[in-house]
Formats: structure tokens, sequence, C-alpha cells
């Protein structure tokens, strides 16, 4: 039987689970937040300008670093669509004459990503503390130039992705948050604090999903994870850039910047690498095919691996400056 085939048989297996999973980890729309809920009250004269003026004042207290992690972390929720569609062509995620459980999960899961950027990017508008133009170039450019995370169609590593980034984005918001609230800014900590809410529980349900894999394809979801952890997880900004530069070319100051000020990064890598072994159980799956064993041996040891190189890393301390948040905006 063709590889393909195995998993769409699995998924079509795996679809009946689906509409339970919508229940236990995505919240009705009556139900959830939404972006106004944090954001001054445009409709209210009586008060709008007042907190339009203060969220604009404790704004100035945030350091550069701050606001170009945050300014990134806005570009890469706000390049929802590539992230959706991409998901949409996975093999048994099926959009066409009505879809099925699976592209009505991703439907639900990106009405409540959509939220994150939303608010994200209304609080850098009204901050003031930002070249407002060179962030909404610069996320056309992301959701333009797409990107290529390497796992082709495959449920079984999209959904390893999906585990890792998800962990990955929580960490990173729930970072920002306490950063925030350490500079007295309590409204936006609050803000990046329920966004990071969602991001836990969507790392929570792409992981049961890998769970139910492994119950059902161990040695193939083993071999799959191996994989996507060789290849290693590439950020969903990792093309990202500002006009007139080449595609790509800023994402690694950003990444210098969120590892200076402790937003994410390479020892958190290693962490959620380890979490998803832990959680996945890898060392107890049992009746692995030999190939399986000597991807579950290389995911067993890469921690350990990864740690020695991290070791090795030196943090720049120049400052990149970006044209999104200019020095003299930002003090």
């Amino acid at each position: 039987m063709a590889l393909d085939n195995i998993r769409l048989e699995v998924m079509q297996l795996l679809e009946k689970k689906v509409d339970s999973f919508i229940d236990r980890f995505l919240i009705p729309v009556d139900k959830i937040w939404q972006p106004t809920d944090f954001l001054p009250d445009s409709q209210n004269e009586d008060t709008f300008f007042d907190e339009v003026k203060e969220l604009r004042e404790l704004a100035k207290e945030l350091p550069y670093d701050f606001w170009v992690v945050l300014v990134g972390d806005t570009i890469t929720e706000e390049a929802l669509p590539t992230y959706e569609s991409w998901l949409m062509d996975v093999e048994g995620i099926n959009q066409q004459e009505g879809g099925n459980a699976w592209s009505r999960w991703t439907r639900y899961w990106s009405g409540e990503e959509n939220r994150h950027g939303d608010v994200l990017n209304k609080y850098l508008y009204l901050s003031g503390r930002v070249n407002m133009i060179e962030v909404e170039r610069t996320t056309q450019y992301l959701i333009n130039d797409g990107f290529d995370i390497g796992t082709d169609r495959d449920p079984y590593k999209n959904f390893v992705y999906t585990s890792f980034q998800e962990l990955a984005t929580y960490i990173s918001h729930n970072r920002v948050a306490k950063l925030a609230k350490e500079y007295s800014n309590k409204s936006l900590s609050k803000m990046c604090k329920i966004i990071a809410g969602d991001e836990m529980r969507h790392h929570n349900a792409y992981s049961e999903f890998v769970s139910s894999i492994f119950e059902v394809d161990p040695s193939q979801m083993m071999i799959a994870f191996s994989d996507m952890m060789k290849k290693k997880i590439i950020m969903p900004a990792h093309l990202l850039r500002e006009s007139g530069q080449a595609v790509g070319s800023a994402f690694e100051d950003f990444s210098w910047s969120a590892q200076r000020i402790g937003v994410y990064t390479s020892q958190d890598y290693i962490d959620i690498m380890q979490r998803l072994i832990d959680r996945w159980d890898i060392d107890k799956i049992m009746d692995l095919t030999d190939e399986a064993e000597r991807a579950r041996d290389y995911l067993m040891k890469l921690p350990a691996r990864m740690q020695r190189i991290s070791e090795r890393l030196v943090i720049p301390n120049d400052i990149f400056e970006f044209k999104w948040v200019q020095p003299a905006i930002a003090k």
C-alpha cells in the first residue's frame, strides 16, 4: 500500500474524532474574547481619547528590542492566510463539496488565530511607536512570499510542525506579556497573555492529533517526527523582509532581538523538543519497525546534542535598526 494511502486512511479514521477535538480545544464565537475587549472603545467619545492617550503614554516606556519583537510577532500572526492555505492542502483535509471535519477544524482554528494579528495590529497603530506603513509592507511581503516548512502534504509531519510551533508562539507571547507587566503596561500584558492562552490550547490540540496517530501508526509517526527534527523546525516568519530588501533578510536580526530580551531562545527550541518527546512517550512506544527504532534513538539523543551546540552560541549585542521601529521613535 502506498505511503500516502496509509496516511489518508489514518486521517479518515481519526476524522470521526475531530468534532470532539473542536469541542475540547476551541471556543464558540459568541463566548471567546474579541480584539475590541482589549482596546479603547471607539464608540465611547467620553473615554476613547483618554484611553488612547494612556495607551500611548505607557507605550513610551517599552525598549527598542521589545518593539521589534512585538512587531515581528504581529506580522507573523497577520500572515495567517499562508498558514490556512497550507493546512487546507494537507492529505486528508478536504475542502471540496462542503469539506470534511478536518477542513472544519482548520477553518475554526484559523478563525481563532485571526484575532491575534487583529488585536496586535490595532495596538501598534494606536501606540504611535512604530512605522505602520513599513509594518504593513512587511506583512504583505510575508504573505506574498509564502513558505515551505518541509512537510509537503504529509499530515504526520504537519501535525508535528503545528504542535511545535503553537508551543513556541505560546512561549513568545507569554514572555512578551511578562515583560510588558514589568514595564507597568498591564493592558498590553493582559492582551498578550490571553493570546498565549489560545496558543497553548491549540498546541494541546495538535499534540493530541499526533498522540492519536501514534496509537494507530506508530512506526510511520515516529519516522515523521524524526524527519522533522532532522530538518529543524522552520519558523513561519523565516522569509521575513522589509521593503526593498531580499527575501528572508530580516528574520535573523528579528531572532537576535528575541534572544537578547529572552522572549524566544535557542534553549526554548531544545526545551520544546524535549517536551514533545516526553508528551508523546517516545521512549515507551512499542512494536516499531527497525527504521522507526533508529528514528526513536535519534530523537532521544537529539536534545543533549542540541544543548552542546546551543552552549557555543554567541548572541550579538549590536542592535539592528529596522524600518518598522526606528530608535528615535521607540525612545
